[in-house]
């Protein structure tokens, strides 16, 4: 009986949370009066479609700014123990809403400016600029048609940006922006990071590549001290073709390669926060993920750490059927000198697998249903790690530019690197509601 009182309470909580949203009017201008050249829409028009579309049909005509934005809510009920029995209860509640604000900007024919600003967060309830980029994509501001057939196939993007590593990322909720996201949270290695780099891409065909460069700095400073600056390498290479009416194939390769210190931000360079709030580690905003360590971040003179990073992406949709691949290798040390009192780990590596399967159906494939699999497993300096996780769950878009999600998670920590500490047979499982409005 107390299970059935629960559910109905959760279906009342989905029930009130898709009459509101769905009551809201998401109107500012039409689409047709917003396209921007080589843009992917915040809404349900950009699902799938990863890097922003090389060729267009969009006439600049003269300064444009779009404003848009994110905001998403989420009801928790999860629950989570482990072997000492010592975590705090946390009881099913609303966590904190989240928002984007976005600045797209045409400022000539194929040169176009994102800014992103997160209004709230997880970690920072207050305002502050996330970071933007300029995409070129044409040099007519140069002089009409200017060295236009080697930009028939070139783009080149610098910024303070979210470095093109992987295709994760474009499925991944940043902070308020989840349309793109058929679940609740992101990948256990979520691999994001806002860094001062610049990016070029050759397209020919069906056939891409992108070869990248940044100072590995998460937080820019011209300060001299403890953090040397190293420069990170990064690139893809991939084939995306639509095949036929019924058929897209995907297959892309990443590899990044960074010697820094004292710290490597790939894996934990999110600042707004993860989705499953509090569990295992309450307090800590990243909590439910996992971000490999090569550095001690210890000491005057910390050392440097190596790590180099591989990732393989394949994504196939037929119909309303969408599948997506992660296979990931990870490896690095810590060398050179290191703080009295530390040693330096031996070379370690790690390694996460990823699965998701999903349905998409009705009129507009309005609503999905899917499943989605991630392990990481790995050596620690004190041992071999092991975490699972398995979510199932679905979405409906109300409109293009509104989303709900609902999703059972459940997710296990193993391996002795995990002894005598919180996640030393720690797990976690419930479920999350979410709405999503982006435009």
């Amino acid at each position: 009986m107390k299970k059935f009182r629960i559910m109905k309470t959760l279906l009342s909580i989905l029930t009130l949370l898709l009459l509101t949203i769905g009551s809201l009017d998401v109107q500012a201008q039409s689409d047709d009066d917003r396209e921007l050249q080589y843009f992917v829409n915040p809404d349900k028009t950009g699902l799938n479609q990863f890097e922003a579309p090389f060729t267009t049909d969009i006439e600049f005509d003269g300064l444009e700014v779009r404003l848009g934005g994110a905001n998403t809510l989420q009801f928790q009920g999860i629950t989570h123990d482990n072997d000492a029995g010592n975590l705090p209860d946390l009881e099913s509640n609303f966590n904190l809403a989240t928002s984007n604000l976005d600045f797209d900007v045409a400022l000539a024919n194929g040169l176009r400016m994102h800014l992103r600003t997160y209004l709230s967060s997880q970690h920072h309830p207050e305002a502050w600029v996330k970071g933007g980029y300029i995409q070129i994509d044409r040099l007519d501001f140069i002089a009409e048609d200017f060295a236009a057939n080697l930009m028939d196939n070139l783009r080149f993007k610098v910024g303070h940006m979210q470095i093109n590593y992987g295709d994760t990322h474009f499925r991944r909720t940043d902070n308020g922006a989840a349309i793109h996201n058929p679940f609740v949270g992101n990948y256990i290695m979520d691999s994001f990071t806002t860094e001062v780099a610049g990016e070029v891409y050759y397209y020919t065909g069906s056939f891409f590549g992108m070869l990248g460069l940044s100072n590995g700095k998460l937080n820019q400073s011209t300060e001299a001290g403890a953090f040397k600056t190293h420069a990170t390498v990064y690139g893809k290479v991939g084939f995306d073709k639509q095949i036929n009416d019924a058929l897209r194939f995907r297959l892309t390769g990443s590899i990044l390669s960074v010697s820094q210190s004292p710290s490597i931000y790939l894996y934990s360079g999110d600042r707004a926060g993860s989705r499953y709030y509090n569990v295992i580690t309450p307090g800590n905003f990243r909590s439910g993920r996992y971000a490999p360590s090569f550095t001690p971040g210890r000491g005057q003179d910390p050392g440097v750490g190596e790590m180099t990073s591989i990732m393989i992406n394949p994504f196939l949709k037929f119909n309303g059927l969408e599948l997506f691949g992660v296979i990931e290798s990870v490896s690095g040390k810590q060398t050179d000198s290191v703080a009295p009192g530390f040693s330096a780990p031996d070379s370690r590596s790690f390694q996460q697998f990823g699965g998701e399967v999903l349905y998409r159906f009705g009129a507009s494939e309005d609503i999905y249903l899917g499943a989605r699999y991630n392990n990481v497993n790995g050596e620690q300096s004190n041992g071999d790690i092991d975490i699972t996780r398995f979510n199932i769950g679905g979405g409906w878009f109300l409109t293009n530019n509104v989303l709900a999600k609902l999703e059972y998670v459940t997710q296990s920590y193993d391996g002795e690197g995990f002894a005598g500490g919180p996640f030393d047979g720690a797990e976690f499982s419930g479920i999350n509601i979410e709405a999503v409005i982006s435009f």
